[in-house]
């Protein structure tokens, strides 16, 4: 059961709603957020370009930049190598047509996710080397490749890595000793030594930001380099990236541009989604747009959501969205299946309180490891590994999704010598391990951390305690200015104790969700959603005559009719 805690951070929230012209409540929000200075209120409130990094901060960005240049100018062969997943595609897309906007002979090798695994391999290099290639540029990935990187550099290849992923370390006397690959440039804001403010940008905006300075040296206009904005909020929503300071206002000012999108692949596939356009907001980047990116990656390859970038006529585009469509429906019944047989597994083992899940499930197909790894950190508040058969029959791989407060890669980094290979964030990992290490993976992973199954127990932080009668259709309206929401900067959190149900009505195919009518302490009345288990709210209504609930409210526009309503996020 999660914890639920509320702020009690103070300020004048009055005369900041006077200052900034906003309610007492959202400037109650914005405390919460620990924005209190007058330029980044203002900067949350209004983002606006300036408040964008200059790329040039980033190491080794102008020895990056000047390779290409004269890559481009000696006619050299480029080759991109990007990733399977919506980063890595959205990071190669940016790359691709910017530099052919350059006039760079260039193209893209996208890792197969069973054949290669993440990232660049000797392989993919030796493929460099058949094909003439004098320059490789990588994204999204590369920072722990460096034996990959090493064999194109003793071919003669020139090496650009840009990444966003940790660097690798050893401990040497209880320090971090960092280990660069041996490339030409490492671009990389996750570096020791990198100066640029927001270190956690996502692969496709440090993707970005190269081109953007490539442009600059050419004379190229800013908003021609801005256009590629939409694809970098895509990828940075796509990537869990923390939606904070300039992650924040990348995806505010690409999701508008997004509505608007000139590209006739992405046009296609919201059209294909049943979305209005101007509606989209950064949930469906996530849950609806994104995924059907990701499946192809997943099911099939990587290839085709960046042909769909690329479509430059409606027939091909038309078939390129419906096939990713079709992945992503796929890709759900596998992972429904795969939930299954996980909850099933840790509900029977022995170790079932274990700090860290570690679960290993032979028949699932390794694409959706990392998608059912964290529906089962989600359902059991605990940082889960997902193992499966590796697809090429050499050992197992997976993928991990963690909580706050235990880095996922540091943890990992305690026991590295049982993985073929590993690498990730703080919050998702990848790796490789013979299967035969698994039991002791588990083990090793759950005697090292310091850390409980009660400190790793979700916390539910409410901004508000607000009765119904304070909402209103306004209120709602500078509420949506606090978006986009997300990882980072979570859909804020009201609540109201001693609410009586005085009518339920079961919603949905299967009749899985409530609507319900509510009454507040002080008589006023809400229509309410539920779309959490029927049998929580059914038990507690039960037990006490009375719930206690989290909520958002919003508006329910249906045929032209407008109401208030809110949608209840936790029961007790």
């Amino acid at each position: 059961m999660a914890k639920w805690l509320m702020y009690s951070k103070r300020a004048d929230f009055t005369a900041m709603g006077k200052k900034y012209q906003i309610d007492p409540v959202v400037a109650r929000i914005l405390v919460n957020r620990d924005l209190t200075e007058d330029a980044a209120i203002t900067a949350f409130l209004h983002p606006s370009e300036k408040d964008l990094g200059d790329g040039k901060a980033l190491k080794d960005m102008d020895v990056a930049v000047a390779l290409l240049q004269k890559a481009i100018k000696e006619n050299k062969k480029i080759r991109i190598i990007g990733d399977y997943d919506i980063d890595g595609i959205q990071a190669t897309y940016i790359l691709h047509q910017g530099l052919l906007r350059l006039g760079a002979i260039v193209d893209y090798a996208i890792p197969d996710r069973i054949e290669d695994g993440y990232g660049v391999n000797i392989r993919l290099m030796e493929k460099c080397v058949a094909d003439g290639i004098g320059l490789v540029i990588t994204c999204d990935n590369g920072i722990a490749a460096a034996d990959a990187i090493a064999y194109a550099k003793e071919a003669g290849i020139e090496v650009i890595v840009t990444d966003h992923h940790e660097v690798p370390y050893e401990m040497v006397e209880g320090k971090k000793v960092y280990h660069l690959p041996p490339a030409d440039a490492v671009v990389d804001p996750k570096r020791e030594d990198c100066l640029y403010r927001c270190k956690k940008l996502c692969g496709a905006v440090v993707a970005w930001k190269v081109i953007w300075v490539l442009y600059e040296a050419a004379g190229i206009a800013r908003q021609e380099a801005m256009r590629f904005m939409e694809n970098a909020a895509f990828a940075t929503i796509g990537d869990v990236m923390e939606l904070v300071e300039e992650n924040r206002t990348i995806v505010a000012l690409g999701i508008d541009r997004l509505r608007h999108t000139k590209n006739l692949g992405m046009q296609t596939l919201i059209a294909r989604c049943d979305l209005a356009p101007e509606d989209i907001s950064a949930y469906h980047v996530g849950f609806v747009l994104g995924p059907c990116l990701n499946a192809s990656g997943r099911l099939d390859s990587a290839t085709k959501a960046l042909e769909l970038l690329e479509a430059e006529d409606i027939e091909s585009a038309a078939g390129l969205a419906e096939t990713l469509r079709q992945l992503n429906e796929e890709r759900k019944v596998m992972t429904e299946q795969g939930v299954a047989q996980a909850i099933a597994q840790i509900e029977q083992a022995a170790d079932a309180d274990a700090p860290v899940l570690v679960i290993y499930l032979p028949q699932v197909h390794e694409s959706v490891a990392g998608i059912i790894a964290g529906r089962i950190r989600e359902r059991y508040e605990r940082p889960t590994f997902i193992l499966v058969d590796a697809a090429d029959g050499n050992g197992a791989k997976g993928s991990g999704r963690s909580v706050e407060g235990f880095s996922m890669y540091d943890e990992m980094c305690k026991c590295k010598e049982l993985f073929s290979k590993f690498g990730g964030h703080p919050m998702a990992a990848g790796l490789s391990l013979p299967v035969e290490n698994i039991d002791a993976f588990r083990t090793a992973i759950n005697a090292n951390t310091q850390m409980t199954k009660e400190e790793m127990q979700t916390l539910i932080h409410i901004d508000v305690p607000m009765p119904f009668s304070y909402i209103s259709e306004e209120l709602i309206g500078q509420l949506e200015r606090l978006e986009p929401f997300g990882n980072g900067n979570p859909k804020p959190v009201f609540a109201q104790k001693n609410v009586c149900i005085l009518r339920k009505m079961p919603i949905g195919k299967q009749k899985q969700f409530l609507r319900l009518t509510l009454q507040g302490e002080d008589g006023s009345r809400m229509e309410g959603l539920y779309f959490g288990e029927r049998t929580v709210l059914e038990e507690i209504e039960g037990e006490r005559g009375c719930i206690t609930i989290t909520y958002y409210p919003q508006i329910n526009d249906f045929r032209g009719r407008r109401s208030l309503q809110i949608v209840i996020s936790n029961v007790c």
